[in-house]
């Protein structure tokens, strides 16, 4: 293909804000493009953004001038006739706020518009057809969250080529208000689910002061409950992290437990997968290494599931709708530390007693401290890193749960030898789930990303410490 005829796009003084040249095919008859093509439109940077309504504004005459609207929804504007010149300003909150771009359009040309960005068009000849997908359905609801700059503001300056005294223009479009009194748009949220967790608040600590990170626990959204998910203004937000589960290994072998387990992470996550397709969100969903039996010394993100109990089936099966959702992280970790209760704050209490517990000693894996997890998913969304699935633990080698009961029992200055080492099969009870004998992740992939995950003892030591203080 000549090189003018083919698909091209390049930046503008306003971040996402995209030009795009399209190729354009024309004989005696007529002239033919290809006005949306997803996959060659990715591939010169356009974002995958999902649209799901297309629009025409037909404008008889010359001189029709609409705008200036940033709306809450991404768009992508071309032309089926006529010419237009048009105006783009930043309307979002942050320092390009009142940044102007202006082009010329005809049918060669395209831009895609992203959320909060204010759009404005001036026709230059009769008869124009303004097209442009969106990705939300447009609603009266809606309206409300738009943004309006006025066309003649002083300070943005737009250099219309016909003058507004001699345009055609709507009288709403007169009375937008001046740049220093538009309130910026706000940027689409993060919301965070079972925040009153432990790893729920660990993510409070990791977005402290991001206004933009919501934080909601079972009281302000049950994530079982439908109505919880029809309640909610999704076109609100970017993200959903999801850090509520059910985490009873061993209730989930009983008969009231297996149903919650799988109510809450397979049945809601698999609304959670729902919602995140039908408005075009980031799901960032936590798994376990119970959904793998832990035959394998090291588990790999690719490793094909297979639990052993109840809880590691309901994960997985939470794991496959997680999966579902083009925009995803799956985040695997292992034998959870936090805030509340977890394995070493009941072993430094059983230290300060001088009791003497028999611990596993055939079961081996790292521990994952909250801190470190909520940190590794910070990093993962603001580096916009490769979606997919992520093993995330803390780094160092290999333990047996004595061998970290042990630990603890020196870091608190008591005798390590009170801790009995038992087997998995001598410790088990009556109604005890099945436990992977290995449950050490490989932690290339996160590495890779950019993010290492500290070293465990260090971790330990800091844990033990902040608990005797």
């Amino acid at each position: 293909m000549d090189p003018a005829q083919q698909l091209r796009s390049r930046s503008t003084p306003i971040p996402g804000l995209l030009l795009f040249g399209l190729p354009v095919h024309g004989d005696h008859r007529g002239w033919f493009k290809e006005n949306w093509h997803r996959e060659k439109m990715l591939a010169a940077g356009l974002p995958d953004f999902g649209p799901v309504q297309n629009n025409i504004s037909f404008n008889g005459a010359r001189g029709t001038t609409r705008g200036i609207h940033a709306e809450p929804w991404d768009k992508f504007i071309s032309l089926a006739s006529g010419r237009v010149f048009g105006a783009w300003v930043d309307l979002r909150e942050g320092p390009t706020f009142g940044t102007l771009f202006c082009a010329e359009l005809t049918a060669q040309d395209a831009i895609y518009v992203p959320r909060g960005v204010g759009n404005a068009f001036q026709t230059l000849e009769d008869n124009t057809a303004y097209t442009y997908l969106v990705n939300d359905h447009w609603s009266a609801e809606a309206q409300k969250d738009y943004t309006f700059l006025n066309l003649a503001d002083e300070q943005t300056a737009v250099p219309w080529p016909i003058s507004l005294n001699k345009a055609i223009v709507s009288p709403q479009d007169r009375t937008h208000p001046r740049l220093p009194d538009v309130v910026p748009m706000l940027g689409r949220r993060t919301l965070v689910l079972g925040a009153d967790g432990q790893l729920g608040k660990a993510l409070r600590m990791a977005f402290h002061g991001d206004t933009t990170v919501e934080f909601a626990g079972r009281a302000d959204f049950d994530i079982t409950s439908e109505e919880a998910y029809t309640a909610r203004d999704w076109r609100k937000y970017s993200t959903i992290v999801n850090a509520a589960a059910f985490t009873g290994v061993d209730a989930a072998e009983t008969a009231e437990g297996r149903a919650a387990a799988w109510r809450v992470n397979a049945g809601a996550v698999s609304r959670l997968a729902r919602a995140a397709v039908e408005h075009s969100l980031t799901l960032v969903h936590l798994s376990s290494d119970y959904v793998f039996d832990g035959t394998e010394d090291v588990h790999w993100e690719d490793e094909s599931p297979s639990p052993l109990g109840v809880y590691g089936q309901s994960k997985a099966a939470g794991d496959g709708a997680a999966a579902t959702v083009p925009r995803h992280y799956i985040v695997r970790t292992s034998w959870v530390v936090g805030e509340g209760r977890n394995f070493v704050r009941t072993m430094v209490g059983l230290a300060a007693r001088g009791a003497s517990p028999a611990v596993v000693d055939d079961q081996w894996g790292r521990l994952s401290f909250a801190t470190d997890i909520a940190a590794g998913i910070r990093h993962l969304l603001t580096t916009n890193a490769p979606y997919g699935t992520y093993n995330l633990s803390n780094s160092g080698e290999r333990q047996s749960w004595a061998d970290i009961a042990q630990e603890v029992y020196r870091l608190c200055g008591t005798d390590p030898g009170l801790v009995m080492p038992v087997s998995t099969v001598a410790y088990a009870k009556p109604g005890t789930s099945p436990r992977p004998r290995s449950s050490v992740l490989d932690l290339s992939r996160i590495r890779d990303s950019g993010f290492d995950p500290p070293a465990a003892a260090q971790r330990l030591a800091d844990y033990v410490i902040g608990l005797q203080t």
